[in-house]
């Protein structure tokens, strides 16, 4: 018997359904939350649609829009099982890096705009101050992401090799 069969598979379905309610109260679809969680517990980060839909007991037209929405974002991939017509959706590797970069890369998107509404408005008038103290908040927020996923990728590195 191998670890992954010695699972008490209730607990994962549990498991799924809440980080996916979790991830869906913070802004994210529901169905593409499920099949993220999904993923997250299968050993090999990797799931057919069949499979998908057999698990989280949704119908193939769910897991067609919510997979399509999640290879948008760039969170999973699909790749063609070897020999097979069949898809496969992975987990991107260093998936939660990438999306935090991806929102760093927003947060300077952001910046632009907002030195467009001061300039617009005026620098010495009631909005463009709030403006002024909106963007000069999502600079520090850059910084700070920044320093923050650098911090990240040693503390990865670390616990990498800890763990081997």
């Amino acid at each position: 018997m191998t670890r992954a069969t010695e699972r008490d598979q209730q607990a994962v379905s549990q498991f799924v359904e809440r980080f996916g309610g979790i991830l869906a109260d913070t802004g994210m679809a529901r169905m593409p939350a499920r099949i993220l969680a999904a993923l997250l517990t299968t050993d090999s980060g990797r799931l057919t649609a069949a499979e998908i839909a057999d698990l989280l007991q949704i119908s193939p037209a769910a897991v067609s829009g919510a997979v399509r929405y999640l290879t948008t974002v760039q969170i999973v991939t699909r790749e063609r099982e070897p020999g097979s017509r069949r898809d496969v959706y992975r987990m991107r590797d260093n998936v939660w890096y990438e999306a935090t970069f991806r929102k760093d890369q927003m947060l300077l998107m952001i910046d632009e705009v907002l030195a467009e509404g001061v300039e617009a408005l005026g620098h010495d008038t009631e909005a463009g101050l709030r403006l002024d103290e909106t963007r000069e908040f999502f600079r520090f927020c850059h910084q700070e992401l920044g320093t923050l996923l650098d911090r990240w990728r040693v503390h990865r590195e670390q616990w990498l090799t800890e763990r081997s």
